[in-house]
C-alpha cells in the first residue's frame, strides 16, 4: 500500500469517526444555522481564511447573529453583534467561560497560563494574574513612571535616526516589552540586545503564523497533519525555545529568592511554591510558571505595539487629524512629560487613541471561547466542547455605536461639544470572565507612549509611498510592513 492511500484512508476513517461523534453529541438537535460543509474540509472553500471575520459578517446577514461554519471538521459558532455577544459572555458567562482545546497550543501549553486553560487551574492562575499585576504597579504611579522612562528611550531611538526612514516595528515591539518585562523580571533590555531581540522574533513568528489556514487544518487533522512538515513545526520549535529562556531564567531567581523581598511576578510565583499549601503542588508548579510566563510576555507586546503601529500608519493617513492631536498636546502639556492625569483635559487625543484601537481591530474573532457545557442559547443548542469565536469586529463596526464604521473618525467618542464620551461599543479587550487581564496597563501604555511620540514628532510616509491599511495575515489584525520618517518637532 503506497503513501497516498494511507494518508486518504486515514482521512476517511477521521471523517467517519467525526461523524459519528457529531451525531452523538446532538448534531441532529437545533444547532445553530450556517451554510452546508463538504466532507472532511467543511466551508473551508467559502470561507476567506486570511480575512474570516469579513466572510463572517456577511454570513451573519444571511443566518442571523448566531450562526455556525465548519473549519475542517471543527464545528464553530460565532457570535455576531453587540447584544449576542454580551448575552453570551456576560448573562451566560459560565457557559461559554472555557477555551477549546486546540491541538496546536494544546501539546506544549497543555491546561497551564492563563490564557489556554481551563476549570480550577484558570481560576487560579487568572486571580494570581490580576493581584500580582496589581502589586507591581498596573495602574499606579510606579509603573507610570516606568511606562515615562521607557517613552523617553523610545523618542531616542527615534530621534537617531534623524528624519530618515525605518521600519519601527521592533523597537515598538521592545519598548512595550520591556514593560511587561520590569513586571516579570524586574529588569529591561537595550533594543539591540540579542536576547530581547530572539524573543521578539518568536512572538512575531508565531502570531502571524498561527493565523495560516495551514495551522487551522492542522487543528482539524492533527494525527494527519502531524506527519507532514510546515508551520505548525515552527511553531512548536519556537514555544519550545521560549519555554527554555523562560526556565533558566527562573531557575536563576530561585537561587536569589527572598520570600520577604520579593521583586517582580516570578519571585511573587516560586514564593507561593515554598508555602507549603495543597494549591502550592497542585497549581504553583514550573510548567504553569513557565507558560504563564510566554502568556504574559506575549500578551503584553504585541497587542500593544500593534496598536501603536497602526497609530502612527494612521496619523500619516491623516495628517489633519494628527495636526489637531499636536494642537492639543501644545495646549495641554507644551513641552512638559506626558502623564497619565493629562488625559482628562486631552478628549480629542484620547478620542484619536481608542479610535485607533477601533480600526486597528486587533483581535477581530477574540481569542477563541468553548461552551463549557451543553446549553441552549438564544433558541440554539450548543453542545458542550463547541468552539465559540464571539465575534468583535462586528462590533467595532456596528452602526448603532459608529456613526462611521468604515472610517476613521475619532468624534465616535466625542460628544457635540468636543468633550470625550464612552461608547458601549467600544470593546476591544473583549467582556466578561475571560476579558483581558492586562487592559488597565494596556490603556496606560496606549495613551503614554501615543502622546509622548506626537509631542516629539510628526510623522510622515517615505516619500512617494502608498499607505496600505490592509491587515497583514496573522492571528491578529497588524499592520503590514511599513516605513516612517519621525520628524522632530524640539
Amino acid at each position: 500500500m503506497d503513501l497516498v492511500t494511507v494518508l486518504l484512508s486515514i482521512v476517511v476513517i477521521l471523517f467517519l469517526a467525526n461523524a459519528f461523534k457529531n451525531h452523538q453529541k446532538g448534531n441532529s438537535l437545533n444547532f445553530p444555522p450556517g451554510p452546508k460543509p463538504l466532507p472532511i474540509i467543511g466551508n473551508i472553500l467559502s470561507i476567506d481564511m486570511s480575512k474570516p471575520h469579513k466572510t463572517f459578517m456577511q454570513l451573519a446577514k444571511t443566518y442571523g447573529p448566531v450562526f455556525s461554519v465548519h473549519i475542517g471538521m471543527t464545528k464553530t459558532v460565532v457570535l455576531s453583534g453587540y447584544d449576542t455577544v454580551k448575552d453570551a459572555l456576560i448573562n451566560h458567562a459560565d457557559a461559554f467561560s472555557d477555551r477549546p482545546i486546540q491541538p496546536v497550543t494544546a501539546k506544549l501549553l497543555g491546561n497551564n497560563g492563563v490564557v489556554f486553560s481551563n476549570g480550577e487551574n484558570w481560576k487560579v492562575m487568572r486571580r494570581f494574574t490580576l493581584s500580582t499585576l496589581r502589586d507591581y504597579g498596573m495602574g499606579k504611579r510606579t509603573i507610570e513612571e516606568k511606562i515615562i522612562e521607557e517613552a523617553e528611550c523610545l523618542v531616542q531611538k527615534f530621534r537617531s535616526y534623524e528624519g530618515k526612514p525605518f521600519n519601527n516595528l521592533t523597537s515598538i515591539n521592545a519598548a512595550v516589552a520591556n514593560i511587561i518585562v520590569s513586571i516579570l523580571l524586574s529588569c529591561r533590555f537595550d533594543y539591540e540586545d540579542p536576547t530581547i531581540q530572539r524573543l521578539m522574533a518568536l512572538i512575531n513568528q508565531n502570531v502571524r503564523l498561527v493565523g495560516s489556514p495551514w495551522v487551522m487544518l492542522y487543528n482539524s487533522f492533527p494525527k494527519l497533519m502531524g506527519w507532514l512538515p510546515g508551520p505548525h513545526k515552527t511553531i512548536f520549535g519556537n514555544i519550545l525555545e521560549f519555554q527554555q529562556f523562560i526556565r533558566s531564567t527562573f531557575t536563576k531567581l530561585k537561587k536569589e529568592l527572598d520570600v520577604n523581598d520579593q521583586r517582580n511576578l516570578i519571585d511573587a510565583f516560586l514564593a507561593k511554591q515554598q508555602e507549603g499549601k495543597p494549591e502550592s503542588t497542585e497549581f504553583y508548579h514550573n510548567e504553569n510558571l513557565t507558560v504563564l510566563v510566554v502568556n504574559l510576555f506575549a500578551a503584553g507586546m504585541e497587542t500593544t505595539s500593534t496598536t501603536l503601529r497602526w497609530g502612527l500608519l494612521l496619523m500619516m493617513k491623516y495628517p489633519e487629524i494628527q495636526q489637531k492631536v499636536h494642537d492639543e498636546i501644545e495646549r495641554v502639556i507644551g513641552s512638559a512629560q506626558p502623564q497619565m492625569e493629562h488625559r482628562k483635559q486631552m478628549p480629542y487625543t484620547d478620542a484619536v487613541v481608542h479610535e485607533i484601537q477601533r480600526v486597528g481591530d486587533i483581535i477581530p474573532t477574540s481569542v477563541p471561547h468553548a461552551a463549557s457545557e451543553d446549553v441552549t442559547f438564544r433558541g440554539y443548542f450548543i453542545p458542550k466542547g463547541t468552539v465559540v469565536l464571539p465575534s468583535l469586529h462586528s462590533i467595532l463596526r456596528e452602526k448603532t455605536f459608529f456613526e462611521r464604521p468604515d472610517e476613521f473618525y475619532p468624534e465616535h467618542f466625542l460628544d457635540s461639544k468636543g468633550n470625550f464620551k464612552k461608547n458601549e461599543g467600544f470593546i476591544p479587550f473583549s467582556i466578561g470572565k475571560r476579558s483581558c487581564a492586562g487592559e488597565t496597563l494596556a490603556k496606560m501604555e496606549l495613551f503614554m507612549f501615543f502622546t509622548t511620540l506626537l509631542q516629539n514628532f510628526t510623522f510622515q510616509p517615505v516619500p512617494g509611498a502608498k499607505l496600505d491599511l490592509t491587515p497583514a495575515m496573522g492571528a491578529t489584525n497588524s499592520p503590514k510592513p511599513f516605513e516612517i520618517c519621525a520628524i522632530s518637532r524640539r
